[in-house]
């Protein structure tokens, strides 16, 4: 008896691709359909699409402050945001990237009602990071995982530059006194330190041959 050809063996994988197909295409229409009750006022569809996206905005929140406590209170008012915007939901191409932009206006809230502290000067580096990685990088996130070492990486002058930029009250020219530079080299300084810390996060970012 002669093996079955090839295209047998080929062909038996269509079903389940198909079936894979209609799946994801279902999945689509449903929250597609679960995004438009909830832009109509359904609390219970409301409610199942913040247990879609809790985690990926308390996760974007989170790896962006130093505190959870303050991850969780942010992470409640980008909902309530949502909701009080919910008209708005059916006009966003991807719920989870506009949710994301809810987040990311509420830290910039965040940081401007709190005093300078460690946290908040964490947050601003994330932030500013997150717009020059964000111009190569869909997923800012795993930069994050990254700045640590990248930080431990600079020179000793830049890390003490970028540390009283972010860290302290401290004006550019105080900041030039206490580098015993002028206020000039010092932002020149800062300027060179946030590029060195992009061109690390791009180096771990890009993909292995």
């Amino acid at each position: 008896m002669k093996p079955p050809p090839r295209a047998t063996a080929l062909d038996a994988t269509a079903p389940r691709g198909a079936a894979l197909a209609r799946h994801a295409d279902a999945a689509a229409e449903g929250q597609h359909a679960l995004v438009l009750n909830a832009q109509r006022g359904d609390k219970k569809a409301f409610a199942a699409l913040v247990e879609v996206y809790q985690h990926t905005v308390y996760g974007f929140l989170r790896a962006r402050l130093m505190e959870p406590a303050d991850a969780e209170d942010l992470c409640q008012e980008v909902f309530l945001r949502c909701y009080l915007g919910r008209e708005k939901l059916a006009r966003a191409n991807a719920v989870g990237s506009w949710l994301v932009g809810i987040a990311r206006n509420v830290l910039r809230e965040h940081i401007k009602k709190q005093q300078r502290r460690k946290e908040v000067a964490w947050t601003e580096l994330c932030l500013e990071l997150d717009a020059l990685v964000g111009q190569h990088h869909s997923d800012s996130d795993d930069a994050l995982h990254h700045l640590p070492k990248c930080l431990e990486s600079l020179g000793q002058s830049a890390r003490e530059a970028i540390d009283l930029r972010y860290s302290t009250v401290l004006k550019w020219a105080e900041i030039g006194t206490r580098l015993k530079r002028s206020e000039g080299a010092v932002k020149l300084l800062v300027h060179r330190a946030r590029q060195a810390l992009k061109y690390c996060l791009d180096r771990k970012l890009r993909p292995t041959p």
